[in-house]
């Protein structure tokens, strides 16, 4: 029974009051590309809430609890406003939300840590999510290197950003190769790796230290995501994440999609 999502957004009032401006003011153009885009309907492809508009839209699908992810912005000092954010948010409502740190990997390891360390102290229990494919960071590089250290002293869970290579081409999507991850794994076997939405497919079954979420699953996949268990992943290793404020369903907003999709996960016992 999904009673944590595992996998959500939030972002302050200064950027929800006009993103595309902010995303200009902040030269943050690739996440303006993928989450400001609209359909071909003219719909937008997701909402932009406030905190107490997400506690109202958890209280409907049913969930206790989210843990917020950060964004995987092109600038440090963006993954540091939203930490400090996110930071707050978990403060006034610490029954309800957690939340992970973002960083950007190509930054110098002495500022990962200084900011990792101020996240950890301000109440912060993660990394994530993190697409260093996305932001033009190797995965092998001392950045991440600096991140997963700390991850695995503080026995922090990390969340990364995974497309399926076999999936629809869409604005800003980024390809994410599947043995960059298993180097990831295999090199930091105590680290507890959570690969988004559904891992992109790849068979992650043989790492013991890895798990997926289901984010957006509605959209990538329809009920076929369902079969990924036993297939590529196995069962034990999935948590329910929804991608909120995503919408997930064409014609509806992201609080009915989040509902939706917690009651479908419920009747595939998730």
């Amino acid at each position: 029974m999904p009673r944590i999502d595992h996998h959500v957004h939030l972002y302050p009032a200064e950027l929800n009051r006009d993103p595309a401006a902010w995303a200009a003011a902040h030269a943050e153009p690739h996440w303006a590309k993928l989450s400001l885009r609209r359909r071909a309907d003219g719909s937008p492809v997701q909402d932009f809430p406030n905190v107490e508009q997400l506690l109202h839209a958890m209280d409907t699908a049913e969930i206790e609890h989210a843990v917020l992810l950060g964004w995987y912005w092109e600038n440090a000092e963006t993954c540091a406003w939203h930490n400090r954010a996110m930071a707050a948010w978990v403060r006034a409502h610490p029954d309800r939300l957690s939340a992970f740190a973002t960083l950007q990997p190509a930054a110098s390891p002495e500022s990962i840590e200084q900011e990792l360390t101020r996240a950890r102290d301000e109440g912060l229990s993660g990394l994530g999510e993190l697409s260093p494919h996305s932001v033009g960071a190797p995965c092998d590089g001392p950045g991440l290197h600096a991140a997963l250290s700390l991850a695995q002293s503080w026995s922090w869970p990390v969340n990364l950003h995974v497309t399926d290579p076999r999936g629809r081409f869409y604005p800003g999507k980024i390809e994410t190769p599947a043995e960059d991850f298993f180097a990831l794994f295999r090199a930091w076997p105590e680290v507890r790796f959570i690969l988004a939405h559904w891992a992109g497919g790849y068979d992650v079954r043989p790492f013991p230290n890895v798990s997926v979420d289901t984010a957006a699953a509605p959209l990538i996949y329809g009920e076929q995501a369902w079969a990924m268990r036993d297939q590529s992943v196995r069962a034990g290793q999935v948590l329910f994440g929804s991608d909120f404020p995503l919408r997930l369903h064409r014609a509806a907003d992201a609080a009915t999609g989040l509902a939706r999709f917690a009651a479908e996960a419920r009747r595939h016992a998730i």
